[in-house]
């Protein structure tokens, strides 16, 4: 019989593993058993982050609309109440667009809000 040789599936995980923290720092990137634990940790920070980013970035746009609604009068809480209450459609992504780079479409999205109530 012809001698069988095992093992490839290992040799490829331990391959891939290897692959992954490419770049990590000390033996993470060259030892098998730290570039795992590595790769553990830095899938839940991962997993985290992509959740956090989501948080930020509303808090972001809160911050370009509370900063052009007061420069024409009013805190973000009212604005954002009265934006609801004409039933403007647009959400804060892009009312937060339209406060920095368009100033002039703010105002007329501004002058609705207020204007309807």
């Amino acid at each position: 019989m012809v001698r069988i040789k095992r093992g490839t599936i290992a040799i490829k995980r331990r391959r891939n593993v290897l692959k992954q923290t490419k770049g990590y720092r000390w033996g993470r990137k060259s030892k098998e058993r730290q570039a795992r634990e590595a790769l553990l940790h830095a899938g839940t920070h991962a997993f985290h982050d992509r959740r956090k980013k989501k948080r930020e970035f509303r808090a972001l746009w809160q911050i370009k609309i509370n900063a052009a609604a007061r420069q024409r009068g009013l805190p973000y809480g009212i604005f954002m109440h009265r934006v609801k209450q004409s039933g403007i459609g647009l959400d804060r992504k892009i009312l937060a667009e339209l406060a920095e780079y368009y100033p002039a479409a703010f105002s007329a999205v501004y002058e609705k809000a207020t204007v309807t109530t």
